[in-house]
């Protein structure tokens, strides 16, 4: 199953920002939503987290509907935001900890994982600090290994690659994979298509608040005469497809 959007209108403060845009995001699979900023993929993101309410459609993960199952439904997502949010004054510890006993996760198979994340991103004794101690790679790395240890149905990265150094950004893809591989869906946001289409199964494409395209790497790049390696160029197309919705 996994996530599915069905014809979801909505926006900020009575302002309509997504107009009538469906997608699915099926178990196993990785969907990138891309689009020029203003888009509409954070106000997308936003609305699938519960931070905004739809004007119209509707929202469901694995069958649970978010408007009539809010907790439910929630508690299947792991979200990494593109700014980091971590609390001043918890150790490290203390973050993940909370986050997994919030999750029901807070037990030694868990932690176990947790550690071996730690290791991979070189934090493993850092679990002592505070954030004021982190810089903003270092922030970024907490955000992604308090979402992956969660191994949750539905993963959430908006621009999951912003501050992290080489190594960092291919363990990052090797996580996904992974998160992917093992049954979950993973939705992500970037502007990065032609690394990301080495590993993405689908672009949804949003342009002015609607969906624009859906389908594989290759296929947009096929339909703008590019290759995969220089698929970074669409963006410089989006004024020219603007006026071509099909």
């Amino acid at each position: 199953m996994g996530l599915k959007i069905e014809n979801l209108t909505g926006g900020y403060a009575g302002n309509i920002v997504l107009k009538d845009v469906s997608f699915n995001v099926d178990n196993g699979k990785i969907v990138a939503l891309i689009g020029l900023n203003g888009a509409g993929k954070s106000t997308t993101i936003n609305h699938i987290i519960g931070e905004l309410q739809p004007k119209q459609g509707s929202i469901s993960l694995n069958g649970t509907l978010l408007s009539s199952q809010p907790t439910a439904f929630k508690s299947q997502i792991a979200y990494i935001p593109e700014q980091p949010i971590l609390y001043d004054e918890l150790t490290l510890s203390e973050h993940l900890h909370l986050m997994l006993a919030t999750h029901g996760k807070d037990d030694v198979t868990s932690w176990t994982y947790t550690m071996e994340l730690l290791k991979m991103f070189r934090l493993q004794d850092k679990l002592k600090w505070l954030p004021i101690h982190f810089s903003k790679g270092m922030r970024q790395k907490v955000m992604l290994v308090a979402a992956f240890m969660l191994r949750s149905p539905l993963l959430i990265i908006d621009e999951p690659f912003l501050g992290l150094d080489t190594l960092a950004q291919k363990n990052v893809i090797g996580l996904i994979r992974e998160q992917a591989n093992n049954g979950s869906s993973v939705l992500m946001t970037t502007h990065l298509l032609a690394s990301s289409a080495q590993f993405v199964d689908e672009f949804i494409v949003l342009d002015q608040g609607s969906k624009y395209f859906s389908g594989t790497p290759q296929n947009l790049a096929d339909k703008h005469g590019l290759t995969l390696s220089t698929l970074d160029n669409f963006f410089d197309l989006i004024p020219e497809v603007a006026n071509d919705k099909s």
